[in-house]
């Protein structure tokens, strides 16, 4: 286990180091000027050449870059062209309304998602089976935007149990905070536990034609007996997949549902950077999302070898 988990952290270094260089060099070649973008076209070629030595833009790329990521290893993201303010500081605001968004939509998609795709195996082909299978998809089918429009409509308006947007702050209390959220990890749920729910009830399916499966029953365990005793188990590792990709995706896909309901996230910060052309704050907050999703895979990669110890010898 601990030679599987060196090769895949090695591995988890390069990649780390390739997205960065990738990040930086296609962030840096585009069109338009930080500098004369901030001053307006109306600026002194004095004056815009002034701000480009003062933001540091007059250095190679290759400076810029080394610069980079040496302060990220330090924990200095750089400063921000717009705002001159630290852009770590800046991450770690918006980190704690994307972070807790994420992970909260992350356990509704699963308390969703298992129950009806375990539902669906063990009902294979009747009514309930066929129930699950035709709600899931119409999720998948779905933007998870319409279903924030949906959810706004309904519990925001009409019936007024929940506010159309905003974020309240921790500082109000955990289940105010929550309360802030519920609606957009509803509606970032609700697509991503249709995909698991399928997978669930495709890879409990699979597990079921096993031999080891028709032991089981032939010892006299009932079809639901042996899906939950033996079965589920073995079924985990594409699930597995799908929830570590379906984190990274909820961390970093959540653009639209936070402009939807104007949330302070990661996401709303990398859209008003682009429009502002704020490079350094774009480059960190992606490199950051990118680090996430790889370090998820690293762990997802270490669950399947605990779950099934055979993968560590084909490494």
């Amino acid at each position: 286990m601990l030679r599987y988990s060196i090769k895949r952290l090695f591995s988890l270094i390069l990649s780390l180091a390739v997205a960065s260089l990738v990040i930086f060099f296609v962030i840096e070649i585009a069109p338009g000027d930080p500098a004369s973008f901030m001053l307006g076209i109306n600026a002194q070629p004095d004056t815009v050449a002034a701000l480009r030595t003062e933001l540091g833009l007059d250095q190679s790329k290759f400076s810029r870059y080394a610069a980079w990521v040496g302060g990220m290893l330090s924990g200095d993201f750089g400063t921000s062209y717009t705002y001159r303010t630290p852009v770590a500081e800046m991450i770690a605001d918006r980190l704690w309304v994307s972070l807790p968004l994420a992970l909260y939509a992350l356990a509704l998609s699963t308390l969703i998602a298992f129950p009806a795709g375990i539902y669906a195996a063990a009902r294979r082909g009747k009514a309930g089976d066929m129930s699950v299978m035709g709600a899931t998809q119409l999720g998948v089918a779905v933007p998870n935007f319409w279903f924030a429009m949906m959810l706004v409509l309904i519990f925001a308006i009409n019936l007024r149990w929940f506010n159309a947007g905003g974020f309240v702050g921790w500082d109000e209390g955990l289940l105010a905070g929550l309360h802030s959220l519920t609606l957009p990890a509803i509606s970032l749920a609700l697509p991503q536990a249709a995909i698991l729910a399928r997978v669930m009830r495709s890879a409990l399916l699979d597990i079921l034609g096993e031999d080891f499966m028709r032991t089981a029953r032939a010892k006299g365990l009932s079809r639901r007996q042996a899906l939950w005793r033996h079965g589920l188990r073995n079924a985990l590792i594409p699930v597995l997949t799908i929830i570590g990709l379906q984190f990274s995706f909820l961390l970093a896909g959540a653009i639209i549902i936070e402009q939807v309901f104007y949330l302070p996230g990661l996401g709303r910060l990398v859209f008003q950077a682009i429009s502002a052309r704020d490079l350094i704050v774009v480059e960190s907050v992606v490199m950051l999302l990118v680090f996430a999703v790889i370090t998820v895979n690293f762990l997802v990669d270490l669950a399947y070898a605990a779950v099934d110890p055979r993968l560590r010898s084909r490494t």
